[in-house]
C-alpha cells in the first residue's frame, strides 16, 4: 500500500511539474525556428561583393554586383541576410512576430533605407518601374503568382538569380534561385522601387 501511494506522489509531482512547465512557456513561439537546410546545391559560398564579405550567414555567391560597400543596394541586402530563418507568419510585418513576404520586403526597406512600401505584395506589383529579368541588380524585387490569377508573392533580388524572401506557413525567410522549377514556373515580373532606379 505505501508503494502505491509513493507512486501516486511521484506521478503527480511529475504531472505537476510537466504542467507548470507547459503553463509557463509563452502562447506565442519565437520567430527563430531551426535552420533549414541551402534550398540549392552550394552548401558552403559565401556572398562577395565587390571583395567584400556580406550577411553573417548567407549560402549565395554574389559577383559582379555593382555599387560601392554602403551603397543603397548593398545596406538592403545585407540587411535582409541577417533576417534570416525568421518564421513564416501570415500577415507578420514585424520582427517580433515574423514576417509574410511583404511584410518582410516592407519590413527591410523601411530598416535599411527608411522607406515606405505598400502593404502587399499585388501592390508592391504595382509600384516601380519593370525591371527585365535579365537586367536584374540587388534590391529589385521579384513577384510570383503563387495562387490564383493576381500576384500573390514577393521577394529580394539578391544577384546571379538568387532571391530571399519568407516563403510560406511552416517555413522561415530563406534564400532561394529563381531557376528553381517551382519559382520559375510561377514568376510574374520585377518590379524596382523609384528609390533604388
Amino acid at each position: 500500500m505505501a508503494s502505491m501511494r509513493q507512486a501516486a506522489v511521484f506521478h503527480f509531482s511529475v504531472f505537476a511539474l510537466l504542467a507548470f512547465a507547459c503553463m509557463s512557456r509563452p502562447a506565442v513561439s519565437s520567430p527563430l525556428l531551426p535552420p533549414d537546410p541551402p534550398a540549392f546545391e552550394s552548401p558552403d559560398v559565401v556572398l562577395t561583393i565587390n571583395g567584400d564579405k556580406a550577411g553573417d550567414n548567407s549560402d549565395a555567391t554574389m559577383a559582379g554586383a555593382s555599387g560601392a560597400q554602403n551603397s543603397p543596394r548593398r545596406l538592403l541586402a545585407d540587411f535582409a541576410l541577417k533576417l534570416r530563418n525568421i518564421a513564416y507568419v501570415r500577415g507578420g510585418s514585424e520582427l517580433a512576430t515574423g514576417f509574410d513576404c511583404s511584410g518582410f520586403v516592407r519590413y527591410v526597406f523601411h530598416q535599411s533605407l527608411g522607406l515606405d512600401l505598400p502593404t502587399n505584395s499585388t501592390n508592391q506589383f504595382k509600384a516601380g518601374s519593370h525591371v527585365d529579368r535579365d537586367a536584374l541588380k540587388m534590391g529589385d524585387l521579384v513577384f510570383f503568382r503563387t495562387r490564383g490569377k493576381n500576384v500573390s508573392h514577393v521577394g529580394i533580388y539578391l544577384d546571379n538569380g538568387l532571391f530571399i524572401h519568407s516563403p510560406s506557413h511552416g517555413k522561415r525567410v530563406r534564400i532561394d534561385h529563381l531557376d528553381a522549377s517551382y519559382w520559375s514556373k510561377r514568376f510574374v515580373g520585377a518590379k524596382r522601387p523609384d528609390a533604388l532606379t
